[in-house]
């Protein structure tokens, strides 16, 4: 018999709910919340609100786009964290009542473990990681470098001290006036400049930890000094100012994935969150698996950012396992692994 899981994301500003079935995805719907870009970044009370108007219509087209009827849905996979924590209440109520309602388990699914995972989701490509492998998490809210030995043996072994790399993108984003989030504009803005014209503080943290609040700090005093002697600097120097800030985020991230493969000697890198489609990102990774002899993962495009799809199935995985939870647990805005 094929088993149906029915994925609830609403960790964030995405609305997003997803059939699969043994793996394959029937349907992956997402509500974007178009409102946050206005204030040049994700405004936690509205997101909870808009949350409350997308998710029964979310819900209801993504099993009609499946062609199936809700009672034959095995189970409800819904993300516990982390996350804006009104957000995920919506989500997870939502997703508790539903599984009353239609008495089939509930499956909660860190939001985190689920970029990594959607890895192993039918149609993310014919070549699937082998654990184990290293987890690198690069997205709005999180960065991170996780040991992972199985589908639910996962270490972080790094992450930001401060902010993220998304975050990141996104802040420098706004003092050079694009648009939110900036992470996309960025990316395509560096294709015509010269990532050397520019030289910007990469920050020394031990271990494999990030930090970013300095190059952030920096680059913010770099354009107030070059605006008071050409007031126009920004606006000329657009393409290079872009392409040399994304420079330096990638070498930052490229220098810890790098000592994170020889100090546990695993030579596979997983990667997974919105940041992972960064063309520069994956051109960086890409182009030295040769000469440092490790093998890089990219997820799909629709499977980077916050999605259902990938929540669906760490609850298909999950349900193989029977690992069920309870009505009892709720929402965690910090939830660990």
């Amino acid at each position: 018999m094929p088993t149906y899981i029915l994925g609830i994301e609403s960790s964030c500003d995405d609305t997003s709910a997803s059939v699969i079935c043994d793996g394959k995805v029937l349907s992956n719907l997402i509500a974007n919340q178009e409102i946050h870009k206005s204030f040049g970044g994700v405004v936690p009370e509205l997101a909870s609100r808009a949350h409350q108007q997308n998710i029964i219509p979310v819900v209801n087209q993504a099993i009609l786009n499946a062609n199936i009827d809700k009672k034959q849905l095995n189970a409800i996979a819904y993300t516990r964290g982390p996350g804006l924590l009104g957000s995920l209440l919506v989500g997870s109520s939502f997703s508790k009542s539903l599984s009353m309602g239609l008495n089939i388990p509930l499956i909660e699914v860190n939001h985190m473990q689920a970029h990594l995972l959607a890895h192993f989701i039918e149609d993310c490509g014919e070549t699937k990681p082998n654990f184990p492998f290293i987890g690198v998490t690069i997205s709005g809210g999180h960065t991170q470098i996780v040991l992972v030995k199985d589908y639910f043996k996962m270490e972080i072994i790094g992450e930001t001290l401060d902010d993220a790399i998304g975050e990141t993108f996104d802040k420098c984003g706004k003092m050079l006036g694009l648009p939110y989030p900036a992470g996309p504009h960025i990316d395509k803005e560096s294709k015509s400049g010269d990532i050397k014209k520019y030289s910007f503080t990469k920050p020394k943290v031990e271990d494999l930890n990030y930090s970013f609040s300095g190059l952030k700090t920096g680059f913010m005093r770099f354009l107030q000094k070059e605006k008071q002697l050409n007031e126009n600097f920004i606006e000329s120097e657009l393409n290079n100012l872009c392409a040399s800030l994304q420079h330096t985020i990638i070498e930052i991230l490229y220098e810890k994935v790098i000592k994170a493969i020889k100090q546990t000697g695993i030579n596979r890198i997983v990667f997974g969150g919105g940041v992972s489609c960064n063309s520069g990102i994956i051109n960086k990774f890409k182009k030295n698996e040769k000469y440092e002899n490790y093998k890089s993962f990219f997820p799909k495009f629709e499977y980077t950012t916050d999605n259902a799809a990938m929540i669906a199935m760490v609850g298909f995985l999950k349900y193989q396992n029977n690992d069920f939870s309870s009505l009892e647990k709720g929402a965690e805005a910090r939830f660990k692994f």
